[in-house]
This record gives structure tokens, sequence and C-alpha cells, in this order.
């Protein structure tokens, strides 16, 4: 009986540096899966800034560009959906004439001139 567990034992030790060695051969070296996983990040921030960083910037940019063409006597919408003609801007206000009276706003809260849609289709 304990004859053949001491047999046992002493083939698996045999057996058992040839697994580790074939083991070892085919697993990938720490470094290697190191660099593997800096790539991945890597490739998901220059994903993450070509689709949301550099659309948002180029929106802002226009956005700007729009406000710095503004002048006294366009009309425009606010966020709140105000329509109104300018009647005095300065570099973070604008006053609107909405119709009943004027109103003050802050310039970033403009997002548009307003053209109204004509309808040719409808007689």
């Amino acid at each position: 009986m304990f004859i053949s567990k001491a047999l046992a034992q002493e083939a698996a030790t045999e057996t058992a540096p040839d697994a580790i060695t074939a083991t070892a051969a085919t697993a990938p070296a720490a470094g290697e899966a190191f660099m593997m996983n800096m790539l991945l990040v890597v490739v998901l921030v220059v994903m993450f800034y070509f689709l949301m960083i550099r659309p948002q910037q180029k929106r802002l940019k226009e956005h700007n560009n729009m406000l710095g063409a503004l002048q006294k006597g366009d009309r425009v919408v606010t966020q709140g959906g105000l329509i109104g003609k300018i009647e005095a801007m300065n570099d973070n206000e604008m006053q609107l004439d909405v119709g009943n009276g004027s109103i003050t706003v802050l310039r970033n809260s403009v997002i548009g001139k307003y053209e109204p849609k004509t309808d040719s289709a409808k007689k």
C-alpha cells in the first residue's frame, strides 16, 4: 500500500518539470502582456479623442464664430426657445427685443440666427 503511493509520487515529479517547461514556453512574457495592454489603452484614448473631444471642439469653435458674426438687428433664438431681435450687445450679454419688451440674456445662451421656414408648398 505505501509502496504504490511512493511510486505514484515519483512518477508525478518526473513528468512535472516537462509540463512546467511546456507551459512557460507557450505563455507570453510579462513585458509583452504589459505592452499589449498599453497599446490597447493608447488606441482607446485616440478613438475617444477623435469620436468625442474633437467634434465637440469643432462645434464650439463654430458657435463662437457665429456669436462673433452677430450684429445689432439680427433675429436670434435662445436655448429656451425665445426669439428676439438684438438691440444691444456687450462681451457677455445681449439685449433682445421680444415683442412686449426687451430682455437681457447671456450671449452663450443664443444658439443661432432665427430664419423662419417658408412653406412654398402651402397655398
